[in-house]
């Protein structure tokens, strides 16, 4: 059993919020001119992490599972006329990097997942397993457009942010236990996840083949 608390938890849930909509609502919260430059999802990852107030002492554990999907839509659309600010945008940094970057902050670790399958609970076990005393485990992803229709991105945006620690303090938002069981062969899926955050519901059931999760809200 592996077992840590919950002291902060974010989450943004726009919809189907344009990204220039997204970037005008939140770029009061980076230095000037930096947004411009984001993603979407780095906008909304920056945001939710910036509420944690990162330190050079925390590890950060980021996960996607197709990343800025609709940044690399922008700038195929742009075709025959390829946009080079566009190009830019879609081979810029990830969300979480992006978010750091523009508040100059630096981590000792960062652990990113990407992909589909048991992305969630790979990223959870490399959270709980971190020697850190803090650790922030965020994630998002962009509502794609013509790449969603061929399943290659995702059918909503969203991010999260946690800030995990090994103790619990005043105020603890929540608690998480792994245990390990052999009878779990399911996963959960990163929408299904951020659903849990995001309407703050307790689960308990399969995380990824072999663990099973539990989700309490509330102090403990």
């Amino acid at each position: 059993m592996i077992e840590r608390f919950i002291q902060i938890v974010k989450t943004d849930a726009p919809g189907a919020e344009e990204a220039s909509a997204t970037r005008e609502r939140l770029k009061g919260g980076f230095p000037p001119g930096a947004a411009r430059r984001m993603t979407q999802l780095g906008m909304l990852i920056g945001s939710v992490l910036g509420a944690m107030e990162p330190t050079a002492a925390d590890a950060v554990v980021y996960l996607s599972e197709f990343g800025e999907s609709r940044a690399l839509e922008s700038f195929l659309e742009s075709f025959p006329g390829a946009s080079p600010t566009l190009f830019q945008t879609s081979i810029h940094p990830s969300g979480v990097q992006q978010g750091l970057i523009g508040r100059q902050r630096s981590v000792p670790e960062l652990f990113p997942f990407a992909g589909a399958g048991g992305i969630v609970g790979q990223a959870l076990l490399a959270a709980l397993l971190s020697p850190a005393q803090r650790v922030l485990f965020c994630g998002g992803e962009e509502r794609g457009s013509r790449l969603r229709e061929l399943g290659v991105a995702s059918e909503r945006t969203f991010a999260f942010a946690l800030a995990l620690t090994r103790e619990a303090a005043p105020g603890v938002a929540g608690r998480l236990v792994l245990s390990p069981d052999d009878n779990v062969v399911s996963k959960l899926s990163l929408s299904e996840w951020f659903g849990i955050l995001d309407q703050r519901r307790d689960y308990r059931g399969p995380l990824v083949d072999g663990f099973s999760l539990q989700l309490t809200w509330g102090p403990t």
